[in-house]
């Protein structure tokens, strides 16, 4: 039986491209969204998986819309 699973790397690769993008260091991002940067940087390298408040709290500090990055998740996931 087939059951979908959320590729950390492509979900930290992708967040990470948006903070960079924004030209943010982890350092500032995690501050901006009240997240610990070990915390930041696992999920970048795919260790942890945000949680969707986590998530929320990323995207706001990256002033995107959180849909625009489950969107780009979701396009190199290639679904």
């Amino acid at each position: 039986m087939y059951e979908p699973t959320l590729n950390a790397q492509i979900v930290g690769k992708v967040i990470a491209q948006f903070r960079i993008k924004k030209g943010l260091s982890q350092e500032v991002l995690s501050g901006f969204a009240d997240i610990g940067r070990t915390h930041l940087s696992a999920i970048e390298r795919g260790e942890r998986k945000p949680t969707l408040e986590t998530l929320y709290r990323i995207a706001c500090a990256l002033d995107v819309r959180m849909s625009d990055i489950v969107t780009e998740i979701e396009r190199q996931l290639g679904t």
